[in-house]
């Protein structure tokens, strides 16, 4: 029995997840493509179109359709209906793909804070520069409703990490003291969303980022695999807080094909560990022992301590080859 067999589908991250820029992650096409599972891509990326992502999905040979793809753009445009009315003014900070599904769903473009908006909607464009930022900050002071489609302080990309939306979102609230609401992950709504949407009963979440994707998993009361192929390593899945923590643990989506029990946090390889104070004590360990097993080792002690560990001591020639892969 695989990890991809007690579930009916797939809720997959994508940057960092699936790929890195564009580029797919090594092993990540052909474990989707293995497990025979439907997939819902859910991404807190809002720069480009549902249409856009499936079709980036197709070249690198997954199957994938445009109403197999839920952005936060999408869902930060539910959460704005609560405040507009048909052909209210909107004052968009994002990509041409948000601007159009503004429009789209009947709502007028605001050019600055002159035309009274009555709601910001701030989405990632890696063209966003002062002028819309600061008309995003006057709009909110003369009180439009500041949504975000993402909180994301980073992005991966094929260079490594990029500023994310958060970031940029983090400066307009530094200017008006106003913290938006946000419709993307960690909140559950996309993830709720996505499984009515594809009709799943026993979804898996999959990403690599404890405080959006993973976070957003265990919000959503559902069962959740970290990959460590993107943002979240090692060490910060040692110190995540119950709510940031998976269910399973996988070097990268090859874990799909293994069985649960070997994903979950644990004794493996041959490792114990213990705690000892502010540290994790690692020992032990076979030689052909994976890091990724010394890791489920030393959650398994980790996330019992009352506090998260700070530290971690390698006691064994195999426990310091182990850790010193981590990051």
């Amino acid at each position: 029995m695989t990890l991809a067999d007690e579930h009916d589908g797939l809720l997959l991250d994508l940057d960092g997840t699936v790929w890195a820029g564009g580029v797919a992650i090594e092993h990540a096409v052909e474990s989707i493509t293995a497990s025979g599972l439907p997939a819902m891509y859910v991404t807190n990326n809002a720069s480009r179109s549902a249409a856009d992502v499936a079709q980036m999905l197709r070249a690198i040979e997954l199957v994938a359709e445009e109403s197999d793809v839920l952005t936060s753009a999408m869902a930060a445009l539910t959460m704005a209906e609560q405040y507009l009315e048909p052909g209210d003014a909107v004052y968009v900070v994002g990509a041409p793909s948000l601007r159009d599904l503004v429009t789209g769903a009947g709502y007028r473009l605001a050019d600055s804070a002159d035309d009274a908006p009555k709601v910001v909607l701030h989405g990632h464009n890696p063209d966003t520069g002062w002028r819309e930022l600061s008309e995003a900050a006057l709009s909110i002071q003369r009180g439009a409703k500041y949504l975000a489609t993402n909180l994301d302080t980073s992005l991966p990309m094929e260079r490594g990490l990029m500023v994310g939306n958060g970031s940029m979102v983090a400066a307009v609230t530094s200017a008006t003291g106003v913290t938006p609401q946000a419709a993307g992950k960690p909140e559950p709504a996309m993830f709720l969303q996505a499984a009515k949407q594809r009709g799943l009963r026993r979804p898996l979440a999959v990403g690599d980022r404890l405080d959006t994707d993973i976070a957003g998993g265990v919000a959503a009361r559902m069962p959740a695999l970290h990959v460590l192929t993107g943002v979240s390593g090692p060490y910060a899945l040692l110190q995540a807080p119950p709510e940031h923590r998976p269910t399973y643990i996988g070097s990268d989506m090859r874990a799909l094909s293994a069985e649960p029990e070997t994903l979950t946090p644990g004794e493996q390889g041959g490792f114990a560990a213990r705690v000892d104070g502010s540290a994790v004590v690692l020992t032990g360990g076979d030689s052909v022992a994976s890091s990724v097993a010394a890791l489920r080792t030393a959650l398994a002690a980790a996330w019992q301590a009352a506090e998260a560990p700070t530290e971690v001591r390698a006691e064994s020639d195999a426990a310091e080859a182990a850790v010193s892969q981590w990051w």
